[in-house]
């Protein structure tokens, strides 16, 4: 191996580059621990879960600044650290859907026009199996109404549209307008989610818009109050203007209360002090003289007066800054004692300091400045209804735009009834010299004053020192007000933080078993040579952690499970290149020349098996949602640094041991001969194997004809609810009680006896959290009397970092979004299929080899969906067809093309090196000399894959198609592919000297 030098130091520096990646989780994750214990230990009580949250939570935001190592602060390192999937974490996933049919409505003036709401209706119908968006359906729909018009002043060109759409412009000049009202609706509805996202207090958030579908998926890793999310994510935006009070004329109840708080601080303090004298005095011992005594009371006297002094202004203690004279802002603290302050605020007897002309004050917080630790107060003009005297709904429009000496500000329109509101309230604030504050969902964006009279005509400029993003933030936040769109939730996944856990363990009790496995194995078969790649796959295991940290990927259990696979798919290529060199030292070539010529020779093979498993990756990649990429994600991230480690780390250790002449060999006395001078005629049985497979393959289609599939939540819509019992319960019974309340409903065994995955389509087409709480509420009735223990609504529905009863996860997909999923499905695999009859093709030049490789895939393809169809019902697990089964699909696809390549590698290498031989015996003796490499493989994946079975219970479904796919990819391999190629060679007439030509062409 040339270069060996650069090798060395390029392992040695992406080795040291990846530990520094992960040196961040480690650190992170010291600190997590400190902060558990710190919570553990303050608040010890079963029942005081959500007090040891805030106190974990409080803990790392009070140590978050501080170095810890090297100048790295806990904040630096989380948000460097690896990041771990709600499978993993808990939390909640959901995808919510903007209604585009609203916006239009609301554009329209919800017109009543018969050609409009006729189109409507149509693009309804349409969008149930349509995978266009719901504005592109709109125009197709309406343009077959004839003499229809979109810019009628009927529909869209009415007068809060007149400065964009006038009445002669044609449906073409309209679209665009309209495309872009609609995109900025939903840009104002993304920007109101992000704003509530901020205040759930959980790491790592992520949201983000999905194409131009109005859809947005919101990740919230670690979220334990799901109803509150629930809540939160579907409310509508409540924009409001509210008078606001200066912060001289507040500050004085300010002072008040503080006083009024340390006045009864100081006589808990007292009594306190009284009752512990009164105890010190009886336990004093009686030969005490009056002069210690004396000494005694001092020292207690000045105890006193010392905590005292650090409790005798409780508000004050937690004031920051002071609002200036005349403005809108009263004080600023530090976010971490926004609660405490805001609990003072709120006490009864501190309200009752407050005048009559101010009894109706609300207390709202700023929008939190970036890079600061500090949120404005202010003090809002409520009244008795708490309602404000101008809502959001007035506004017709907001733009960042720039003034005159090019300063950042913000326009804002509004329509005849809101024009008249702000005028009043505008003048009145000219007047008074106070400002108007812009509240959206309690929490003040702006406050500007008003310094040029009463504002007529409803059109008015912002202006304040905004940079250019702060100003399209406002601007978001005014048309907010305006966005008439309900935001439903059509997808959803909420996975507990114990059932997290709980995968954590049996995914690192899964990867740990399968490791050894495979380490015990590659050296009880090769020996010091197993030794040697036995290392390079713990340094690939390094790689890949490294990279996944590095890119911030988000690690998932299916992605624990492409790690492991990958494992075990790693070990392939040292496979391939130990049974090709002990190919060439059984040729009598010296040790090194075997070394050389093995790697060279394997390489071809080597990197074909994995460029088609990488691209049915990069399929799942680009087709694949949620965990589904995570597992493409680190199947690819596998497939590279195995690569590298096989053909690089492995050849360095080898090369480096047998330098000095030292004798290595490539198997121990127990393995030796073992697949050697085997001389099976495999061309002689394909017919038998045809007859086999047709059989299965007639009865798996007779099964899926008439007993189906079972078809998950992804692909038919629905919920399910995965629910934890104190004991052991019966499915069947619990499925009976179900379908009584719901009409329809499914109960399987998940894992344990005292786990069971629920199902149910009742209300699949309604949307909201009422319904979501409906559904909820009637599950809790039903299996309350199953559950166990006095356990209530709230134990039962929400998360715990200690529940091990109740709802520990669950998921809704609308029937919208599992239509797209199924699409998206069928062209994942279809596209597979494609991409690798032109790849094969391309590689072999010849169609007959491209023609057996797919026979081969379909052969393996049909026989799972057989087996799963034949199975699904009696299995004690669960054998549902979701997204992660067509992930499944997809790696069968990827290893039976892995086998297949390798045996197509060696014909073509045979037909080079043996051109007298006839067509079949080279075939047979490609296939026997591959047969160790297959067999090896074959069965280290397969260990792999029990191990993940047997220790990850949430993925048996999952792990079992891998297993079956395995099983038939090796077989298709040895008696599909290659003989459909030999039978469509031997048609054609193709000959031996023709693909010698090829080959050497």
């Amino acid at each position: 191996m040339q270069n060996k030098g650069l090798v060395r130091v390029f392992a040695i520096l992406f080795g040291l580059v990846c530990i520094y990646q992960l040196s961040y989780t480690y650190l992170t994750y010291t600190k997590e621990k400190e902060a558990e214990n710190y919570a553990q230990q303050k608040f010890p009580g079963e029942d005081a879960s959500k007090l040891r949250e805030m106190a974990e939570r409080n803990y790392l935001d009070s140590i978050g600044k501080d170095p810890i190592f090297a100048g790295i602060t806990y904040n630096d390192a989380k948000d460097k650290e690896l990041n771990k999937g709600l499978d993993l974490k808990g939390g909640i996933n959901v995808i919510l859907q903007i209604s585009v049919k609203d916006i239009l409505k609301g554009l329209s003036n919800n017109s009543k026009d018969p050609a409009f709401n006729q189109a409507l209706l149509a693009t309804d119908e349409l969008q149930k199996n349509s995978q266009n968006s719901y504005i592109e359906d709109f125009f197709t729909e309406f343009e077959k109404i004839p003499d229809a018009k979109l810019a009628s002043p009927d529909i869209f060109a009415n007068k809060n549209l007149s400065d964009d759409i006038s009445f002669d412009m044609t449906n073409d000049q309209v679209k665009p307008v309209l495309t872009r009202k609609i995109d900025e609706s939903i840009t104002s509805a993304f920007e109101v989610l992000r704003k509530r996202i901020d205040k759930f207090g959980v790491t790592q958030p992520n949201i983000q818009r999905l194409g131009e579908t109005g859809r947005i998926l919101v990740e919230l890793p670690g979220a334990k109050d799901v109803d509150r999310v629930k809540k939160l994510l579907q409310s509508t935006a409540q924009l409001e203007f509210w008078d606001v009070y200066k912060a001289e004329e507040i500050f004085p109840f300010i002072f008040a209360a503080n006083t009024l708080l340390k006045e009864e601080m100081e006589k808990k303090e007292a009594t306190t002090s009284e009752e512990a004298t009164e105890v010190d005095a009886a336990q004093v011992d009686s030969t005490k003289t009056d002069e210690d005594a004396a000494i005694d009371d001092l020292l207690a006297d000045a105890e006193d007066s010392t905590d005292l002094d650090a409790q005798v202004n409780p508000i004050f203690d937690l004031i920051a800054n002071q609002g200036g004279q005349g403005g809108p802002v009263i004080l600023s603290v530090n976010k971490n004692d926004v609660e405490e302050f805001e609990s003072y605020l709120n006490d009864p007897k501190v309200r009752a300091l407050l005048s009559p002309e101010q009894r109706y004050v609300r207390f709202a917080w700023g929008k939190p400045v970036k890079d600061s630790d500090f949120v404005d107060l202010y003090a809002i003009k409520g009244n008795r209804n708490n309602e404000p005297e101008l809502s959001g709904g007035v506004i017709t429009d907001a733009r960042q735009e720039y003034n005159q000496v090019g300063q950042v500000t913000v326009t804002m329109q509004m329509d005849g009834k809101g024009a008249k509101a702000w005028e009043e309230m505008t003048g009145r604030a000219s007047t008074n010299r106070s400002q108007i504050a812009i509240v959206l969902d309690n929490v003040v964006y702006s406050a500007p004053g008003v310094s040029t009279g009463p504002i007529s005509g409803g059109r008015s400029e912002i202006t304040g020192n905004f940079s250019i993003e702060e100003g399209q933030d406002l601007a978001n936040v005014l048309r907010a007000g305006k966005l008439p769109a309900s935001a439903d939730i059509i997808q959803s996944e909420v996975v507990g933080p114990s059932l997290g856990q709980e995968a954590i363990d049996s995914g690192i009790m899964s990867f740990a078993i399968a490791l050894v496995l495979i380490l015990v194995w590659m050296v009880f078969y090769y020996g010091k040579a197993g030794i040697f790649a036995d290392v390079a796959l713990v340094v690939n295991i390094l790689f890949i952690f490294g990279v996944l940290a590095g890119l911030k990927a988000v690690l998932t259990l299916p992605g624990i499970a492409g790690i492991v696979l990958t494992i075990g798919m790693s070990v392939d290529a040292n496979v391939l290149i130990f049974e090709r060199i002990k190919e060439e030292l059984a040729k009598g070539k010296s040790q090194v020349d075997a070394i050389k010529d093995g790697f060279n020779n394997a390489l071809s093979s080597i990197l074909d098996a994995n460029i088609t498993t990488g691209l049915t990756g990069l399929i799942l990649l680009f087709f694949g949602t949620g965990p589904i990429k995570g597992f493409a994600t680190t199947l690819l991230i596998g497939i590279l640094t195995s690569l590298f480690t096989a053909i690089f780390i492995t050849r360095l250790f080898i090369d480096g041991y047998g330098k000095n002449g030292k004798e290595l060999a490539f198997s121990t006395g127990m393995t030796k001969n073992l697949f050697s001078n085997i001389n099976v005629d495999f061309l002689g049985k394909r017919k038998i194997a045809y007859i086999i497979s047709g059989v299965v393959i007639v009865v798996g289609l007779g099964s899926l004809f008439t007993q189906g599939l079972d078809q998950g939540v992804d692909f038919v819509g629905g919920r399910s609810y995965t629910v934890r019992f104190a004991k052991d319960v019966a499915p069947t019974e619990i499925e009976n009680e179900l379908t009584g309340v719901f009409g329809s409903a499914q109960a399987k065994t998940l894992g344990a006896n005292n786990q069971l995955k629920i199902t149910t389509k009742y209300k699949v087409n309604e949307t909201g959290e009422a319904v979501d709480a409906e559904i909820a509420n009637k599950l809790y009735t039903t299996l309350q009397p199953y559950l166990g223990g006095d356990i209530s609504y709230d134990e039962f529905a929400n998360g715990d970092e200690d529940k091990q009863i109740g709802i520990m996860s669950s998921m809704k997909v609308g029937p919208t979004i599992a239509d797209d999923i199924k699409q998206a499905a069928f062209w994942s695999v279809l596209g597979s299929l494609i991409v690798v009859f032109l790849y094969i093709l391309l590689r072999f030049r010849r169609w007959q080899f491209s023609l057996g490789a797919v026979a081969a895939v379909f052969h393996d393809v049909l026989l799972v969906l057989g087996v799963f169809s034949l199975t699904w019902k009696f299995m004690p697990f669960n054998m549902e067809i979701d997204q992660a089964f067509i992930a499944a699909i997809l790696t069968v696809i990827g290893y039976s093309l892995n086998d297949t390549v390798v045996v197509f590698d060696r014909i073509r290498e045979f037909f080079g090196e043996h051109t007298n031989w006839p067509l079949a015996k080279n075939v047979n003796a490609a296939l026997n000399s591959t047969l160790s490499r297959t067999l090896n493989t074959s069965l280290t994946t397969l260990l792999v894959l029990g191990a993940i079975f047997i220790f990850a219970a949430p993925l048996r479904g999952f792990m079992f198609s891998l297993i079956i796919g395995v099983l038939v990819g090796t077989y298709s391999s040895l008696f599909i592919a290659t003989p459909v190629m030999y039978d469509t060679v031997k048609k054609v007439g193709l000959k031996t000297k023709v693909k010698k030509e090829e080959v050497t062409a």
